[in-house]
């Protein structure tokens, strides 16, 4: 789940990026002379108890390397040493060559080993003195929690998995009750004699039942589980394959309705005709929409 959690996190990145920098300029101190770092420490102190699921946080100089000791709520982190010179890690050089609160990507934390984003704060003196650079690792899976919470939409996102999981769910029985049928009335025909018309039957209840399976594993891997897919058509795969699945199913009725009324009902053609016109205009309004879906897509 963790590409799911990653995806996640660009989503809710503005919301966790405002409030841990609404936390951070308003414990520590900047832009003023004599600022120690005793008060940065207990402002950071002050951080991690209004965020006591947070790893650690800690300060570090003007030159990346850390001077404080971990802060930090979690007893088996306490006693827990990280590497001096930080002056290569994203949070440093990102904050200072930013001069601003930054957030980083996930990354795999130097405490603890877990999956942690890092909000970071330079703080300069009077005259604009780089000083330290003030530290925050939070859980990845915590930060998740924690914004779709203070959104309230925790709820909500578990009862839209829920309804689409039990669409699914309902979806992929009548797919299995299509499949069974049509593989049931293929082989009987087969063993009694070829009944073209029959076959045909059975060929297209075989084809919606892929359509409706493409439609379910799609409900199933985006809406239930969360793994979107990261490609220009992503959004709208399932629409064309469903499409093309009806198409190729309307196309073997008309087919077979063209074979049935040329031995039976000539006068009848026309019908069969109508709905071979409709199938390729089908094919046509795809094929404009797959093009459009494109040239958007990759805009």
């Amino acid at each position: 789940m963790l590409i799911s959690e990653i995806q996640e996190f660009q989503k809710i990145r503005k919301e966790a990026r405002a409030y841990l920098c609404f936390l951070l300029h308003r414990n520590l101190p900047n832009k003023l002379p004599n600022i120690s770092i005793d008060v940065v420490y207990e402002g950071l102190e002050r951080i991690i108890h209004e965020l006591p699921f947070a790893n650690a946080a800690y300060i570090l100089d003007a030159e990346g390397k850390q001077i404080s000791k971990v802060i930090t709520l979690k007893k088996e982190l306490k006693d827990t040493y990280i590497e001096l010179n930080q002056s290569n890690r994203t949070y440093f050089y990102k904050a200072v060559k930013e001069k601003k609160c930054i957030l980083t990507d996930p990354y795999p934390s130097l405490v603890g080993g877990d999956m942690v984003v890092s909000a970071a704060m330079p703080i300069f003196n009077d005259k604009g003195q780089l000083l330290y650079v003030a530290v925050i690792d939070i859980p990845l899976k915590e930060i998740l929690k924690f914004v779709h919470q203070e959104k309230g939409d925790t709820f909500a996102h578990n009862f839209n998995r829920l309804i689409y999981g039990v669409f699914a769910l309902a979806l992929f029985v009548i797919c299995a009750m299509l499949f069974i049928d049509g593989i049931k009335m293929f082989f009987t025909y087969t063993f009694k004699g070829i009944d073209v018309k029959k076959m045909f039957e059975s060929t297209i209840l075989i084809t919606l039942s892929l359509a409706l399976y493409d439609l379910v594993k799609t409900l199933m891997f985006e809406e239930v589980l969360g793994e979107k897919e990261d490609h220009p058509f992503a959004i709208h795969k399932t629409m064309i394959k469903f499409l093309g699945s009806i198409v190729i199913a309307l196309a073997i009725e008309g087919l077979m309705l063209v074979f049935k009324f040329a031995m039976i009902a000539p006068q009848k053609l026309i019908y069969a005709s109508m709905l071979v016109a409709s199938v390729t205009l089908l094919l046509v309004g795809l094929a404009y929409y797959m093009k459009n879906v494109g040239k958007d897509s990759l805009k």
